[in-house]
């Protein structure tokens, strides 16, 4: 794979829909003159030699195939991105060691990022991987529900995911938490080797998942391990119009 040198055959999968609640068509939308999904694209592509888009729509599938990329349709019953990565990668057929399932949504992920989640399966005992980033000193970030946190062991798998505060620092005040604790977020970029995909596929929601609403949980409560790479990179994620407008700015800047 480009720019890669473990001995595993890597693809990348990049779920698109076109419904959204909060921001309908959002892969399609204009950022720096060319669709957001054309960004992920172009980017994922940098890191892996092997990338293709699954989508439940003929307007995505069609932009995609006019910028050049590589698209599968998908059925539009999928209950997370996860369900339609593991539809395409059958679909497609493609023989690989790991798929690695990149957000539609995510315009500036950065190659390194997708390089770090890879990198996670040099260790044999890794199934899925994912990445964390460093809170750094930011207490209200680390305090947000919709920034989820992950605590990991010494090897770096995952001990749990969550939307509350973990750990819980004892006998410091709030404010002073980040430099008591190297607090990590989440970030919501994954890889699965080929037959554990498969696998978590099939399983139905579980109680910590359901709780939280984080589907990483599922994975983890039925005892896949998780492994967790690191990065540095921030991205800006697209959710609703106004984070469009955000991520123009930052082009505009420089910034991606």
């Amino acid at each position: 794979m480009g720019n890669y040198s473990l001995d595993m055959k890597f693809i990348g999968i990049i779920p698109a829909r076109y419904a959204s609640s909060r921001f309908p068509g959002k892969p399609l939308a204009p950022l720096g003159g060319k669709p957001v999904v054309q960004w992920v694209y172009e980017r994922a592509s940098v890191a892996i030699d092997e990338v293709f888009v699954a989508t439940d729509d003929r307007r995505i599938f069609e932009a995609v195939a006019a910028f050049g990329g590589r698209a599968v349709m998908t059925s539009d019953s999928h209950r997370s991105g996860t369900d339609r990565v593991c539809e395409a990668a059958a679909r497609l057929g493609v023989r690989c060691d790991v798929v690695v399932n990149i957000q539609g949504d995510e315009p500036f992920v950065a190659p390194e990022q997708i390089r770090a989640v890879c990198g996670c399966f040099s260790d044999a005992r890794a199934q899925i991987a994912t990445l964390g980033k460093p809170f750094g000193g930011d207490a209200e970030a680390i305090r947000n529900p919709n920034s989820p946190k992950i605590v990991v062991d010494n090897d770096g798998f995952a001990l749990y995911f969550s939307r509350s505060v973990i750990p819980f620092v004892r006998g410091v005040e709030p404010a002073g938490w980040p430099a008591a604790f190297p607090f990590l977020r989440h970030v919501g970029l994954y890889a699965y080797r080929r037959e554990v995909l498969d696998e978590v596929a099939e399983l139905p929601p579980s109680a910590l998942e359901l709780a939280e609403s984080l589907e990483q949980l599922r994975w983890l409560q039925n005892g896949y391990r998780i492994k967790v790479g690191l990065t540095d990179v921030e991205t800006v994620g697209i959710d609703t119009p106004e984070d469009l407008e955000r991520a123009e700015a930052a082009l505009r800047a420089g910034g991606a």
